[in-house]
Parts: C-alpha cells; sequence; structure tokens
C-alpha cells in the first residue's frame, strides 16, 4: 500500500533564484587588451512558463592589462533556459546595462550602454550546485574608437567559469 502513495504537492519551487560566482577571461576590444577577473549573477525564473528568466551580472575585469587598464560591467536582462532531462541545462541570454572602461595610464574613464547577447550551460553536480561555462558578446554603443587604429564601438567578447547554488 505504501508504493501507492504519491509524491507532496508542494515539494520544489516554482520560481527558483539561483545565485552564483564565475572568473571570466575577456578580449576587452580596445587597443588588443586581454582582462581577466571576478563576476558574480543572480537568476530567477518566475512560474510563468518556466524556461523564461531573468538575469543580472556584473564582472570586474582589472587583471592582465598593461598600465591599469580595466573593464567593468553591470547587465541584466533575459534568459531563456533550454530545459533538458540531462544534468546539462544549455541557455540563452540577452542583456542590456553599463559598461565601464578606465582608460590606460588612468587618462580617463568612460560609461556606456551594453548589449550582450550570450549563451551557455550549466551542468548540474548536486540537486543545488551547479557548475556554469559561458560566453558574451558585449557591443558598447557609442564607446570610442582609437583613430587609426579601431574606428568603431568597443566591442568585448569572452568566456566565464564558475559556481552557482539554488536558494530555493
Amino acid at each position: 500500500m505504501a508504493l501507492a502513495q504519491a509524491a507532496p504537492s508542494a515539494t520544489g519551487n516554482s520560481a527558483p533564484l539561483v545565485v552564483g560566482g564565475y572568473f571570466s577571461y575577456f578580449d576587452a576590444g580596445y587597443a588588443g587588451n586581454r582582462v581577466m577577473g571576478p563576476g558574480a549573477y543572480v537568476d530567477w525564473s518566475p512560474a510563468i512558463g518556466g524556461n523564461l528568466g531573468v538575469e543580472a551580472e556584473g564582472r570586474w575585469l582589472k587583471f592582465g592589462a598593461d598600465h591599469d587598464f580595466s573593464e567593468y560591467n553591470y547587465l541584466a536582462g533575459l534568459r531563456y533556459r533550454m530545459r533538458a532531462a540531462s544534468r546539462f541545462q544549455p541557455y540563452a541570454k540577452f542583456l542590456v546595462g553599463a559598461g565601464e572602461l578606465n582608460f590606460p595610464f588612468q587618462l580617463a574613464h568612460g560609461s556606456y550602454f551594453a548589449l550582450a547577447p550570450g549563451g551557455g550551460v550549466d551542468f548540474v553536480v548536486r540537486p543545488r550546485w551547479s557548475v556554469r561555462a559561458d560566453y558574451e558578446y558585449q557591443i558598447w554603443l557609442n564607446s570610442p574608437g582609437i583613430p587609426g587604429v579601431q574606428t568603431s564601438t568597443v566591442k568585448p567578447n569572452g568566456v566565464s567559469a564558475g559556481l552557482s547554488y539554488r536558494i530555493f
């Protein structure tokens, strides 16, 4: 008779909240700089649809470049997770927000509106823990080029790897 029992209907959560951190390696898109640094993100998937959610992230890329060059970004937007029966959960995202550039030799600081399509995969290690691999391509509107070298806007792109925890 015990085998006929149903699972409790109140288990699980229809709106999971996930927090995570990662380390990133980016082509800065400015004067050939390559930068690295830590980042953090939050994912929330409301009950509507289940696959569509929101993501917010911050990234502080300040290691590996010459002459005190650094890039920071603060982005938020939509994330679509492809639910899979396996432990691999691929996703696509489109974020918008602020990109900050600290120019070499502390010559100037600029803030720009950034568009950031990207995607990746979360690998579920334990019920609440996942490992993330992510790629992001950013377009910083109205950012400067370098006369004679780079005439277009700054377009950083790179990879991140990290760990996340599902709070509920």
